[in-house]
């Protein structure tokens, strides 16, 4: 035990090389000229040859002379700022298979035109899951949504109206069954409306939307109902730009992420809190469902809560239609969360850890029509 008044972490020192190797990501460095400088043990893994072997290289024999992350090293060098790029294909021929990372790169400290890469491997099944958060929820539900409109709503109109009838015939012990039927037919034709949305193919009606005022409205409508006894915490960035999006929409994905949340947290919590943040994030691009090439979605909005977190096994697929952990639930709100942001060629993304799950909005910026960027400040 250590002796009081001590701490323990003196006892110990680490240098840099110990941590870069104790972290899961693969790491390198590139100088200046392009050969690897410095890799940690998670690359070794990655590129299934050992650091000396991987000094010896340029980043240029690692990667074909067209893969991206070759054009982001040279970003990075020209800016001097670091860049964010996730679902990057590495497409080497040195791999067997296709290999799916989140980049990093970053400019190195003190080393003019050296950069550090930091990379997050996906296998093949997470970019499609990913790409179901952005495709497969509109399309998988909307042929079936337009079908139950039709062969669903009709008879179930016909089945209310006989039971209204009926309810004027029947003895006074049997009109709670004859309300039951009402009941029932009424909870599934709501079910079959909410399903509706996901077959709206019109054009959204959009305008420049101050995404700080829409927040607001949203958290004064939690405060006045389902998150009354729940903390706000609000983190905007004054600076931030106007989305071209639609408002009511808008509206409804927000709505939608914060009922989430104070559901999660539960009516018993104590200390529960919801932090909603903004923020401009450069350098972050990404391909989208309304994109072929990889667009750029600096605005990015949080919404944060200290509950339980989701379930590990639902988690990847919480964005799909009908996944959900709540016994009353129907698992369409978060698939329809992500078709309204993927039609405004955004992302949503989920990162859950118990007191500590994050639902991420990456939108894109509004330029007006003369082709200037916005500048219209969000001051809150």
């Amino acid at each position: 035990m250590a002796p009081s008044g001590t701490r323990t972490s003196e006892r110990y020192t680490f240098d840099a090389a110990e941590l870069l190797n104790a972290l899961p990501d693969p790491i390198i460095a590139i100088a200046p000229d392009g050969w690897i400088a410095d890799a940690n043990a998670a690359a070794e893994v990655f590129f299934e040859m050992g650091r000396p072997a991987l000094k010896r290289l340029k980043l240029t024999d690692l990667l074909p002379f067209d893969s991206p992350l070759l054009s982001l090293v040279a970003h990075v060098r020209d800016h001097g700022a670091a860049v964010n790029e996730y679902r990057l294909d590495l497409g080497s021929a040195k791999f067997d298979a296709d290999r799916v990372v989140d980049v990093h790169v970053a400019p190195l400290p003190r080393v003019a035109e050296g950069v550090i890469i930091m990379l997050k491997e996906r296998t093949i099944a997470d970019k499609l899951d990913r790409q179901l958060t952005h495709r497969g929820a509109a399309r998988s539900v909307s042929a079936l949504a337009s079908m139950l409109a039709h062969e669903i709503k009709n008879p179930l109109s016909g089945i209310r109206g006989a039971a209204q009838l009926l309810e004027t015939a029947v003895p006074d012990q049997d009109r709670a069954l004859t309300r039951l039927i009402c009941d029932e037919t009424d909870r599934i034709v709501k079910l079959v409306d909410r399903m509706e949305a996901f077959s709206d193919e019109r054009p959204i009606e959009r305008d420049s939307v101050n995404i700080h005022a829409v927040l607001d409205h949203v958290k004064r409508l939690g405060q006045a109902g389902f998150a009354r006894h729940i903390r706000f915490v609000e983190t905007y960035d004054p600076s931030l730009p106007p989305l071209y999006a639609n408002r009511d929409q808008l509206v409804q994905v927000f709505l939608n992420l914060i009922k989430n949340a104070a559901e999660a947290i539960g009516d018993d919590a104590i200390d529960g809190e919801i932090e909603i943040s903004t923020a401009f994030r450069h350098g972050v691009r990404l391909k989208t469902r309304t994109s072929s090439a990889p667009v750029s979605l600096p605005l990015e909005i949080c919404i944060r809560d200290n509950g339980p977190g989701v379930p590990p096994d639902i988690v990847e697929h919480l964005f799909d239609p009908f996944v959900t952990n709540k016994s009353s639930g129907t698992g369409l709100g978060l698939a329809l969360v992500a078709k309204i942001i993927g039609d405004h060629g955004g992302i949503v993304e989920c990162e859950s850890h118990p007191r500590r799950t994050v639902f991420r909005v990456l939108m894109p910026m509004h330029t007006p029509t003369d082709g200037r960027s916005a500048v219209v400040s969000q001051g809150h």
